[in-house]
């Protein structure tokens, strides 16, 4: 994704008094490893204030990896929208293909295949929201069970550790346009909770 899929959710992140920063990175050719150092090192250059994160999708995998990354990292919190971190059916399936590695590109076919439940060990507090509104390209591919955001079940977003875990009926690209997720990342990165503000 080149990040104008995210400009509504900036703009309304921008409205409630964050500073949005896009982070990219080449999911086609580095690795999990080499995206994590390279987030670690784009958080590091905010100096110390605090720097929240958010991740769609397999960034929240490259946020997760990144804080193994070696060094101190600024204070903040974390919220993943939609992010597999116990892996993705749909990838499997795609994986399964011949040319199926090749399409999902050198970091997704590695990090949303794998069926080693990830656990978060971070310092901050982190913060998931999932979409049960089954409307995507995943169900082509995958047999995936309900709730689901049409891309990733919501079983595939827990993780043990997680302060928060919360649904909302959006698809996987339309959390990204939802005001009423927008709503709820404002609220965890200002309070830690989905519920206050």
């Amino acid at each position: 994704m080149n990040g104008l899929e995210s400009v509504l959710l900036r703009n309304r992140l921008a409205e409630a008094g964050f500073e949005p920063s896009v982070f990219r990175y080449p999911s086609t050719q580095a690795d999990i490893g080499e995206a994590a150092l390279s987030l670690a090192a784009h958080m590091r250059g905010f100096g110390d204030g605090p720097v929240h994160l958010v991740g769609h999708s397999l960034g929240g995998l490259v946020i997760l990896e990144a804080f193994g990354a070696p060094g101190e990292l600024p204070q903040g919190r974390v919220v993943l929208l939609g992010s597999p971190v116990q892996g993705s059916r749909a990838a499997r399936a795609v994986a399964a293909w011949s040319l199926g590695p090749h399409l999902l590109g050198r970091l997704a076919a590695a990090e949303l295949t794998r069926r080693e439940p990830r656990t978060w060990r971070g310092e901050r507090e982190l913060g998931i929201i999932a979409g049960s509104r089954s409307a995507g390209m995943g169900r082509l591919f995958a047999n995936l069970p309900a709730p689901n955001d049409g891309t990733v079940s919501v079983d595939e977003t827990r993780i043990a550790g997680a302060k928060e875990h919360i649904v909302h009926d959006v698809s996987h690209t339309g959390m990204l346009m939802s005001a009423v997720v927008a709503d709820s990342l404002v609220k965890f990165l200002n309070s830690g909770s989905f519920g206050s503000c």
